[in-house]
């Protein structure tokens, strides 16, 4: 990957959507020689999908939280990650070191879905504790980080 490579990245960062056309026209490229260097990263594996990104308070959904949540046994893990896939208001789901098992980022309407979300999140076989900590702001939110220029 070269600083070329890294140019249409960020191009494609701010505007997935963005044509070739308009991209060489950006970085002073051909649209061929673009499209060409779009197709190597995306069978190179660095380019993983394309995504549309859906305003959340639009839909309503205006509240946040992290769900930290402990199992009593590791044996219970692969039910609890079944069953937390069951659930739309659950965005995202890591595995975690440290005090608790899993972080658990959820989006939702208000604070009785989230204690819906709660209960349900506590009825699963094997957890053992949860803590939630509610967002109030939102700083910063990359979706897509780019290479280090360092790496270019």
């Amino acid at each position: 990957m070269d600083s070329i490579d890294y140019q249409i990245l960020a191009c494609l960062k701010e505007n997935a959507r963005e044509n070739a056309t308009n991209i060489g026209a950006k970085i002073n490229l051909s649209t061929s020689a673009v499209i060409e260097r779009i197709k190597k990263l995306e069978s190179s594996g660095l380019i993983e999908q394309y995504t549309t990104l859906i305003n959340q308070t639009m839909l309503g959904r205006e509240l946040m939280a992290f769900m930290y949540v402990s199992l009593e046994h590791p044996k219970f893990y692969e039910s609890f990650v079944q069953k937390i896939h069951t659930n739309d208001a659950i965005a995202e789901c890591y595995y975690i070191a440290g005090d608790y098992d899993f972080i658990l980022k959820v989006i939702t309407k208000t604070g009785k879905s989230l204690e819906e979300i709660l209960t349900f999140i506590k009825s699963i076989g094997g957890v053992s504790g949860t803590r939630t900590s509610v967002v109030l702001s939102t700083n910063k939110h990359e979706v897509c980080l780019l290479p280090d220029k360092e790496e270019n």
